[in-house]
Parts: structure tokens; sequence; C-alpha cells
């Protein structure tokens, strides 16, 4: 697959490369030979001091912190096809198992569940009691390691999403009573669902979270058995295929999912989610931001990448969603300003 608009079929999931072909088909990927190598010969001074940091047994967060603002200073003005040939040698260095030691980089790099931001990877930043197996077979390095990742600015704001989604769907609970209705697209493991007061008090009328990974549809059934969440095994490719029959909803939501498509498909996967809204219902979609600092190591060492926008971008989906005065739309970032998040409500 050359193209993310097929991806998150459950067929095909998300991997860098295919982010990779994504960012390389709307940028200049022409590449100069001279920039080329001289961001080669940066980087290698960058990967070297970060070896030698490690040999005289610096402190994790020192090394880390060093090597992560370098990283995200030389892709911040190296050209995308060149950051793309960068990303390689890094992860072909021998200081990247140094960094492999962290449980929550070796998730992201290896992938065992086959493709990128899986709801596992995010419980390593929630630091859910499910992984503490997994991490207790750290190394002690490592367990600093991962004290540093799931602490940076990044992670930081993932935990506000979550967060910030049990406030809207208690808020909008609150203020619609017992009949209210959500969706939630690619759910993982609807960890925001544990903290909602909405739920406790069986104020949800019904809650449909739906997820293409089977292993995370297993996860809500279980965790969430006797309640009004109905876990449904589906795709962006499902939805805009109308293979479901879900109904209308009062909230709408996809949060750690728009990273991963292109403009077109966001376009249409937008459509699609505003034609679900009830009278006054919202959807809203979240995004990493332009502004995330964790970008260099996340690309490299984890081999994680995303689609970062923008407010503008988010602006531009949109506006390309609709037609003015049918929704009243807003953009908002959250406290650090590493995810950025569009809301759009029907206009009764």
């Amino acid at each position: 697959m050359k193209s993310v608009d097929v991806l998150l079929d459950g067929q095909s999931l998300v991997t860098p490369r295919s982010i990779a072909a994504e960012i390389l088909s709307i940028k200049d990927n022409s590449v100069n030979e001279h920039d080329k190598l001289t961001a080669e010969s940066e980087l290698a001074i960058i990967l070297n001091l970060a070896g030698q940091q490690i040999e005289k047994k610096m402190e994790p967060d020192q090394i880390h912190g060093m090597l992560g603002a370098n990283l995200h200073a030389l892709r911040a003005k190296s050209a995308p096809a060149i950051w793309q040939h960068l990303i390689g040698l890094a992860q072909n260095h021998s200081i990247a198992n140094y960094f492999l030691q962290d449980p929550f980089t070796r998730w992201s790099f290896v992938k065992p569940r086959g493709y990128s931001g899986d709801a596992q990877l995010i419980d390593f930043i929630y630091g859910h009691p499910s992984l503490n197996d997994e991490i207790a077979k750290s190394t002690p390095t490592g367990l600093a390691l991962y004290e540093v990742n799931r602490n940076s600015s990044a992670s930081i704001a993932v935990r506000e999403r979550r967060d910030l989604l049990t406030k809207h769907v208690d808020e909008i609970a609150g203020s619609r009573g017992r009949d209210t209705e959500i969706l939630t697209i690619a759910a993982g493991h609807l960890r925001e669902a544990n903290r909602s007061v909405a739920l406790q008090q069986q104020g949800i009328k019904r809650w449909v979270a739906l997820d293409q990974d089977p292993m995370s549809i297993g996860s809500i059934r279980r965790d969430f058995a006797n309640t009004c969440i109905e876990a449904v095994d589906g795709s962006v490719r499902s939805l805009l295929t109308n293979a479901h029959d879900l109904g209308t909803f009062d909230f709408v939501y996809a949060a750690g999912l728009y990273d991963y498509l292109n403009d077109k498909v966001s376009i249409k996967l937008t459509r699609k989610c505003l034609q679900m809204l009830k009278p006054n219902g919202v959807f809203m979609f979240a995004n990493f931001s332009e502004d995330i600092i964790a970008d260099g190591y996340m690309e490299t060492f984890m081999n994680w990448a995303l689609l970062l926008r923008t407010e503008e971008d988010m602006w531009r989906i949109m506006r390309s969603s609709t037609v003015d005065g049918e929704f009243d739309c807003f953009v908002r970032f959250g406290e650090n300003r590493n995810i950025v998040y569009g809301f759009m409500r029907k206009v009764a």
C-alpha cells in the first residue's frame, strides 16, 4: 500500500513507511546532495555525542533531553526527503539499543500489534496497571528512560487529551440527559470512560466504541461489560463505505486517528461524522500539532511517525467538510500546545 488513505481498514494498518509516503507526496521531496551530506554530518555529531554521554554514564534524563532537543532542531531544518533518510541512519546507529531499554520506546519501535499508535502504546503514557509486569522487566536505565518519555510534553498532552474527552462526555451527558448517545472512532482501550461520572451514574443511553483492532475490541468488551458501551469492529474504510448502521449521536469524536490520515481522507471522514450528528450534536477531532518537540525522537528511536497539523490545517479540514452556517466551528490547543482540537457543532 502506498497511500495512507487505504490504511486503517482492518486489513492493512498504519506504519511509518505509509506515513513517510504521504508526507513525501505532499511536500517537495527533491534532495540536494550537499544538503544531504551536511545533514548526515550533523546527525553523526548528534548521535556520537549521545554515545559519548552513554559511555560516561551520564544520567539518562540528561542524555535523552539533549538528544531529543538536537533531533528536533535537525528535523525542523531538514527537507522531508532528507529527514526520512536520516531516520534510517539513526535507527541503525549503535546507541539505538540504549534507548530501546525503555519499554515504551521498545514497544513503539517493534510494534507488536503491527501498526503505530496502538492502544497498548498509549497505555504506557497513561501508566496503566496492566503494563506493570512489562515495565518491571526493564533495566534500571530502561526505567529511568521510561520516566523521561512518559513525562515528556507530548505524553503530558496525551493524558490531558484523555481527561478532556471524559470532561466533554460528562458535560454533554449532563446537558442532554439520559438519552445521550456517544460515538468514539478509533477507540483503543477507551480509557477516558474509566473516569466518566455520567457512565458510572448510568447517565448515557448508548456509547459506541469503534475500533479496527480485535484486541482493543476485546479489551473494551471485557472492561465495560454490563454498561451502555458497545464495542464495534470497524475502521475508517467501513465507516466511509457505510458498512455500519450506527444511527445518530450527540457527541462524535476521533482523538488519536487524524494524525495518520491525509487531508483527503480526513475531509471524507469528517463529512461522514457530521452526517451522524443529532441537532446541536458535536464532532471533535484531535491532532498532534507542529509545536511538538518530541517529534525527532519519536520518528527515529520510537519509529513512530505522525502527520502533524497547524491551526490552519485544522480549519482547512473543517471548511472543506461543511457549508457555512451549517456548523459552528472553533479550534483550540491543549495547555502545552502539543495537541490541537477541532470542534464542530451542528446548528439545530
